[in-house]
């Protein structure tokens, strides 16, 4: 018998993930501090009460971490929709609401992912919500507050692509 931590057994094909819709396009994750940073070097360009949206292109250059003389690698290695989430300690306070509020910007990026644009996208936390409004770290309330606002600013966003 083969020993798994030997690595000698195969491998299942994995299959390829797709949005719900089945359109084929997959939503990506940024997930590198330099990749974080190109795309909030610029000004939000759709804001609203509690959340600001930074979009950048994806051409972006490798950076200063490309060694002398090797081919520089991309920021964004695959053309997709590349969406990140900032959702500072300062405006949510409890782990539980920082990620209540991060899962909610994935899934709807998730329902959205064939109109959004092939681009890297940043939703930052910019105030927080009041807690004696919203007592429960992840109430019903403030699930709702926060799917109709992220829901307001997706759809700015491709208000604005669409202008």
């Amino acid at each position: 018998m083969a020993d798994p931590a030997a690595g000698s057994l195969p491998r299942a094909p994995q299959a390829t993930p797709t949005d719900a819709s089945g359109s084929g396009r997959r939503l990506r994750h940024i997930q590198h501090r330099a990749q974080f940073q190109w795309v909030m070097a610029g000004p939000p360009v759709v804001k609203t009460v509690h959340f600001a949206l930074h979009l950048a292109a994806l051409d972006a250059p490798a950076g200063d971490a490309a060694p002398a003389g090797a081919s520089p690698r991309p920021l964004f290695a695959v053309p997709a929709a590349w969406v990140g989430v900032v959702i500072p300690k300062r405006w949510a306070k409890r782990a539980v609401t920082r990620n209540m509020v991060r899962r909610q910007i994935y899934a709807l990026a998730q329902e959205r992912v064939a109109a959004l644009p092939e681009a890297a996208v940043v939703v930052r936390l910019r105030s927080g919500f009041d807690r004696s409004r919203f007592i429960s770290a992840t109430s019903d309330a403030l699930k709702a507050t926060v799917r109709a606002e992220l829901q307001q600013l997706f759809s700015r966003l491709l208000e604005r692509r669409h202008a």
